[in-house]
């Protein structure tokens, strides 16, 4: 039961719409901005600093999806759209890869061990048309998010179920997220449960409540 308020909002809402609010304000405040760029040949983007644990960031919900339920929609712009259970997730393509995390509240982590299918191979098996610009996220927490096609298709991203050699935790977007390293970590969804290539740009959660669309660390395009 979600316990309520004299207001007769919930406690989880009250909790979330706080949690919301105050990345808000950090768009409008620049928090974390420094004013300088840097080329991608330096590891560390402008404003970060190490982490050797990984932060815990979501929107205050973190959902339970067993693996037996698990479904993900491919669909959109593409010749052949495709619902995944898990089993087909892992008959495709599988590969390991090595890649940094850039946080926008400005924690950067080194040298994560992934595990999951090249986006490559989603590429191959629907085969996205050639008007399609765009790639939108879905998650299980409702949350949204975008990617133009070329970010997406970059070779270092990944659908990703294991981490360090275990399978991805709940609280860090498992059994499935997104991983796009180049870019803040905001657009590489947890809990992912729909990948749509779109004909046009269509802004997510964050980038409608000031954060940048494109969200290239190096460049600092935190917010919009």
């Amino acid at each position: 039961m979600t316990e309520a308020g004299d207001d007769g909002v919930s406690r989880f809402g009250q909790i979330k719409d706080k949690l919301i609010g105050r990345k808000e304000e950090w768009s409008r405040e620049g928090r974390g901005l420094t004013g300088t760029t840097a080329p991608h040949q330096q590891r560390l983007p402008p404003g970060q600093h190490l982490v050797r644990d990984w932060p815990v960031l979501d929107l205050g919900i973190q959902p339970e999806i067993p693996k037996a339920a698990f479904r993900l929609v491919i669909d959109g712009a593409v010749d052949q759209p495709v619902t995944l259970d898990w089993d087909a997730l892992m008959a495709l393509p599988q590969q390991g890869s090595v890649s940094d995390m850039h946080c926008v509240t400005t924690w950067s982590r080194f040298d994560n061990h992934w595990e999951g299918v090249p986006v490559a191979a989603i590429v191959d098996l629907v085969r996205p048309l050639d008007e399609a610009t765009h790639v939108l996220f879905e998650s299980h927490d409702d949350y949204t998010t975008n990617l133009s096609r070329e970010q997406f298709t970059a070779a270092d991203c990944y659908l990703v179920h294991t981490w360090e050699g275990k399978p991805i935790s709940r609280q860090h977007g498992g059994p499935l997220r997104v991983i796009v390293p180049q870019y803040y970590l905001w657009k590489s969804a947890k809990w992912v449960r729909r990948i749509t290539f779109a004909t046009a740009d269509h802004q997510g959660f964050w980038e409608t409540r000031g954060y940048n669309n494109r969200a290239d660390p190096w460049l600092e395009e935190r917010y919009s």
